[in-house]
């Protein structure tokens, strides 16, 4: 199992439009990969390519998030996916 961490560096959090970019890029992955605020238990974990569970996750700016995915490429997947978390989304 594979495991990375982002801050989240969207001013609006994980939310609408940085929500969507991140779903569609884990959409796009032949791997399941998970999300969950680092606060909270491995086992309350999300589906990371749902719009919905990520909006719920409540995930606001600089908040610190866990990446979990397993399978070839898992690495490479969720080195990806921290740069798309780690990115402003919403800067002018």
């Amino acid at each position: 199992m594979s495991e990375r961490t982002a801050t989240i560096a969207s001013r609006v959090g994980l939310h609408a439009r940085p929500a969507s970019i991140f779903a569609a890029a884990v959409g796009e992955l032949s791997i399941e990969v998970t999300i969950g605020l680092e606060s909270d238990p491995a086992e309350d974990a999300m589906d990371a390519s749902s719009i919905l569970s990520l909006m719920s996750l409540g995930a606001a700016n600089g908040d610190v998030v866990v990446l979990r995915a397993e399978g070839e490429g898992a690495d490479e997947a969720l080195e990806a996916l921290v740069l798309i978390l780690e990115t402003d989304h919403d800067a002018a």
